[in-house]
């Protein structure tokens, strides 16, 4: 018999509202900031909310994972503690984290996630942290497909990789720009994004490659035309960026890759959904609608060009054609897009609205300086905007009901698609009904709109034309959805044990800064798994002339001068990015095709 492998559609929340419609576009399992100690300091959420989001999500066995990925100085461990405990009771089902001095702490039986921010890049980590004892761990977005591959055959832990959403460009976890220039820390959730500025690159000889153009803004995540390859590979859980977007785009994004992994579902049974229920969309999700600096697949295939983002960070959204003609106040488009009242276009850095439309004519509130035949993306769709601040989904559970008579009254069995029974039965006296029952009897019984179920078959099986009136018939149908919600949440305890300690070898002898060891307790962690030589935290001690930014976007690839691809363009180093009064060094690793911004 071949085993069925669940597959898991993992959505951002930056609060309630908006983990509740990523449940109902279709997600499998949701993150979401924990009250303090997120790697997004804005998008924490209080307990009472948090709680909130896991009995909804629980109602279609779909998971809530919290986001408590910092990492803590000493004074923090306890409210650390006390925090984790907390997050215990709400029921979550993990908790993501990046500093691994949180195991040595006292701790509940909650399963524990192994953050971005952990820098998970070869199967020596993945291995090292799986018998530390996480249950996931999350992948670095530079991985090519068959990294991955190779990290699954000889790993047991489920896997969990990046598909969609902004990009970091150093490694995660890795990036002290922010620190060292603003005194705002990444791996503390307050980075500045200086990656998003413009720069002005200067070689050696003072030479200008790039003018202020933002050389090191990348293009967004969308891996939607591999999901099934990174499946094949051995990808557990797809993971969607965003607790910093809005809920139109949790929603637009969800929606999108639900539907996708639905097709691969149907073609491929080895696969399926790792939670209950249908989401049943109302519009047709479009990943270009929503906020994106355009799309790329990273080095999911090797390195590529098509990665950075130079003329804006900003959101390009999708493209509308091309300017046709130019006349006064007004424009037209030689594309197939409707152009809304209320639309933001855009081209370059350069943003405008769209104050009405007449005809094929198109009037911005004020008229910016177009160009015949320059491109016009559309950042903001005012319809597609309106349509998703509605009821965009609904979610619903499939359920059977099996009506029977007994020796006192009649009872009702409803069974779910997840195979969950529950019966009820009601004592009454049967009298044959002067009219036929059947219809009222599946118009009570198809009453299910306030709950998470939806009927699917009625199977009647009573010999005779019993009357039961409707208040019975209700009454029947709420207590058997009723018990049947209890089994449900009855299946969802599973008992874990804490994490216990361990003392395997980790893959390193010394940790330099880029251990980002912050606490005492982090250190006793890499003490007890063998490390030697262990350095402070950048934010602890910044040590002098390292490099602030590790990543394998490469700058001279990117322009043309790679000395593998172009040696007759070569560059005098070393090259410098400079942007107001900040000038910053670059090292090129050619070897292992990676850039250190320092």
């Amino acid at each position: 018999m071949k085993i069925v492998r669940k597959i898991e559609l993992l959505a951002p929340a930056k609060h309630l509202e908006a983990g509740i419609e990523a449940i109902n576009h279709g997600a499998d399992a949701v993150y979401i900031g924990a009250p303090q100690f997120s790697a997004r300091s804005s998008a924490g959420n209080s307990l009472d909310d948090i709680q909130k989001l896991v009995e909804y999500a629980h109602l279609f066995h779909a998971k809530i994972y919290i986001a408590l990925n910092t990492i803590l100085n000493d004074k923090e461990l306890a409210t650390a503690e006390q925090l984790i405990w907390d997050i215990y009771r709400t029921g979550a089902d993990a908790i993501i984290i990046q500093d691994p001095g949180i195991l040595n702490l006292s701790l509940p039986p909650i399963a524990f996630h192994a953050s971005t921010q952990m820098d998970i890049r070869n199967v020596e980590k993945v291995l090292f942290w799986e018998k530390a004892g996480f249950s996931q761990v999350v992948l670095a977005r530079e991985l090519t497909i068959d990294e991955i591959r190779d990290i699954a055959k000889q790993t047991s832990v489920a896997l969990e990789v990046f598909v969609h959403g902004a990009l970091c460009t150093s490694y995660s976890g890795q990036c002290y720009i922010s620190q060292a220039l603003s005194g705002r820390s990444a791996n503390r959730g307050e980075c500045a994004q200086y990656c998003r500025l413009p720069y002005t690159l200067q070689d050696a000889e003072g030479r200008i490659l790039a003018s202020q153009k933002h050389l090191l803004s990348l293009k967004d995540l969308n891996q939607s035309d591999y999901i099934e390859e990174l499946l094949d590979a051995g990808v557990t859980s797809l993971k969607i960026e965003g607790r910093l977007k809005d809920t139109s785009y949790v929603k637009n994004s969800t929606a999108y890759y639900r539907q996708k992994l639905n097709v691969i579902f149907e073609k491929r049974p080895e696969y399926c959904a790792s939670s209950s229920g249908e989401a049943i969309h109302y519009f047709v999700p479009n990943p270009q609608k929503s906020f994106n600096r355009g799309f790329t697949n990273y080095f999911l295939h090797g390195r590529n060009k098509d990665i950075a983002s130079p003329d804006s960070p900003k959101s390009i959204g999708e493209p509308v054609g091309n300017v046709a003609e130019i006349k006064g106040n007004y424009f037209t488009l030689s594309g197939q897009k409707t152009i809304h009242n209320g639309d933001g276009l855009c081209f370059g850095a350069t943003g405008f609205r769209v104050n009405r439309v007449e005809g094929n004519k198109i009037f911005p509130a004020e008229m910016p300086r177009l160009r015949q035949g320059m491109t016009l993306y559309r950042n903001y769709n005012h319809e597609f905007e309106k349509t998703l601040s509605g009821k965009s989904a609904e979610r619903k559970i499939r359920i059977d009901f099996l009506l029977e008579e007994n020796n006192f009254g009649f009872s009702l069995t409803a069974t779910d698609e997840d195979a969950y029974t529950a019966t009820i039965a009601v004592a009454f006296k049967k009298e044959p009904a002067e009219k036929n029952q059947q219809a009222n009897i599946r118009e009570q019984l198809s009453k299910l709109g306030n709950t998470p179920f939806q009927l699917t078959n009625l199977v009647n099986c009573l010999t005779h034309n019993w009357f039961i009136p409707s208040s019975v018939l209700s009454e029947l149908r709420r207590n058997t959805v009723t018990t049947l919600l209890r089994v449900r949440k009855i299946a969802l305890r599973q008992p874990l044990q804490p994490i216990q300690p361990t003392y395997h070898s980790h893959p390193e002898q010394e940790l330099t800064y880029l251990g980002n060891v912050f606490n005492e307790k982090t250190r006793e962690f890499y003490r007890q798994h063998g490390v030697e030589k262990i350095s402070p935290a950048f934010e602890q001690s910044p040590p002098a002339n390292v490099p602030l930014m590790f990543t394998k976007h490469c700058l001279k690839y990117q322009l043309g001068y790679c000395p593998k691809q172009t040696p007759q363009k070569p560059v005098q180093e070393p090259c410098v990015l400079l942007s107001g009064n900040h000038k910053l060094r670059l090292q090129f690793d050619c070897k292992k095709c990676e850039m250190r911004i320092c």
